[in-house]
């Protein structure tokens, strides 16, 4: 069974998922760790009702990227973590946990990547007028929402949508399709 921790940076619904998944032996995983960048964030509050031990930190106490992702690489060291899941992580991923996660860091965006990365991925469609998004499950490298894709989701835009009645259908296909990709790569499939 594979150890993650997710990192999040806000409301946690992913990581309430992901949760959700492991609790119904949907997702063969043991969630080892939260790592939270804005302390105080609901995220927080979701992991220690759930029993998932929580590490927060605000990178303004660290000197640089590399001082805290050195900080977090240690915690997860220590807590045996196969996999980091990131679950609206709003930071790019730097070197350190790149060198020693390889392949092992996944992301999950609200869109058909590589089309609209970055924040405002479902914004960003909308305005566009396309016709078509979905979720993407993908590694993580180096760039913004650029690494391997794992998975892909479609989702049709139908006629006259707003972005809020668009951002509820992403999040209800994010909170099945991700535990449910993380299962099967975790299982090798």
């Amino acid at each position: 069974m594979k150890k993650i921790a997710v990192f999040a940076s806000g409301n946690g619904s992913n990581f309430q998922a992901i949760h959700d998944a492991v609790e119904s032996g949907k997702l063969r995983a043991e969630i080892k760790l939260l790592v939270c960048d804005r302390p105080g964030a609901f995220v927080v509050e979701r992991a220690r009702k759930a029993g998932v031990p929580v590490l927060e930190f605000s990178p303004k106490q660290y000197a640089s990227k590399v001082e805290f992702e050195t900080m977090l690489h240690e915690e997860l060291q220590n807590n045996h973590v196969d996999y980091i899941v990131l679950a609206g992580y709003m930071r790019l991923i730097g070197s350190v946990l790149l060198e020693n996660y390889p392949e092992k860091i996944i992301n999950i965006h609200p869109s058909l990547l590589p089309a609209f990365p970055g924040v405002d991925a479902i914004g960003q469609a909308v305005a566009a007028g396309v016709k078509v998004t979905g979720v993407t499950i993908h590694f993580v490298d180096e760039g913004m929402d650029t690494g391997p894709i794992i998975a892909q989701k479609a989702l049709e835009i139908q006629d006259g949508s707003t972005e809020d009645e668009v951002a509820q259908q992403v999040h209800k296909i994010e909170h099945e399709f991700y535990p449910e990709t993380l299962d099967k790569l975790f299982e090798g499939k």
